[in-house]
């Protein structure tokens, strides 16, 4: 097969182009994989002396049809339409590469939070905010820390004792009702706000241990943790949090990327489909 006004090369690039395959006395096939039509021009075509009683195809990418078959006595042409213009083809590989330049840079962010598995040595009642436990808890420092949530209509205070949890730790602290909050614990909710879960690490976790999103391989390549401050200013929580979901088997994620320590998944203990904050 030839490929008139194209080098066989320029075909082949990965699992982001055009690919063809032609077999003697048969069709060639055209595989377009991830819709880039930016490795050649809106007019080509491909000639091949063997092939006979071409039906016409049609292929569509982002909805436009960008070829046919047609057969001329013993030469069989594909030409892709001139409507299809570089201009449009352009914008499309741009639009795809920007999806993919926002996700990574969520997820980029996500990993940037100190998240770490926690595990509560003691929780009371605020005396100030009736909504409000406090709980002391060991996040793998020296001494635990002092965090404020506003769990007190949902979960009953003795199952917080003893308990382990997933705190996000690098957030400014805050003063709630005279108390010095320096973390939060993480926690699933369905839309109506009327269930919520704190989130658990796997068991066999250790507080202090990090949570990340993504594979186990990705483990050892994850980026520093951001400073409070950096937290604040980038609002790098803004940008994360609405990303946060359980997926319907209750496992924690960001978009496709699972919420992970060492020893397995963070989890739900029952909500599905649920925000994460």
């Amino acid at each position: 097969m030839r490929v008139m006004g194209i080098g066989p090369a320029n075909w082949l690039k990965g699992s982001s182009t055009l690919l063809l395959s032609c077999r003697t006395n048969s069709i060639p096939t055209a595989i377009f994989s991830r819709s880039k039509l930016n490795y050649f021009p809106p007019t080509f075509s491909i000639q091949h002396s063997k092939l006979q009683n071409i039906r016409t195809l049609f292929s569509s990418v982002n909805g436009h049809k960008i070829g046919h078959w047609c057969n001329q006595s013993t030469k069989s042409y594909c030409m892709a339409p001139s409507n299809v213009s570089i201009k449009e083809e352009q914008e499309a590989t741009v639009v795809e590469e920007d999806e993919e330049t926002k996700v990574k840079k969520i997820k980029d962010a996500a990993n940037s939070l100190d998240i770490r598995v926690g595990r509560i040595v003691r929780a009371w009642r605020h005396e100030e905010a009736d909504s409000l436990y406090v709980e002391e808890v060991d996040v793998g420092e020296a001494e635990p820390r002092i965090i404020c949530s506003g769990l007190v209509k949902y979960v009953p205070l003795d199952h917080l004792q003893e308990r382990s949890v997933i705190v996000l730790a690098n957030l400014k602290p805050r003063n709630m009702r005279g108390v010095k909050s320096n973390g939060m614990l993480m926690a699933a909710s369905d839309a109506s706000h009327e269930n919520v879960e704190l989130l658990e690490p796997p068991e066999g976790a250790v507080p202090g241990e990090r949570i990340w999103f993504g594979s186990v391989d990705e483990k050892d390549n994850l980026p520093n943790v951001a400073t409070p401050n950096q937290i604040a200013k980038r609002k790098i929580w803004e940008l994360v949090q609405p990303h946060l979901k359980t997926d319907d088997a209750c496992v924690a994620a960001l978009g496709t990327h699972t919420m992970r320590a060492s020893t397995g998944v963070v989890v739900s203990p029952s909500l599905k489909d649920a925000n994460i904050s």
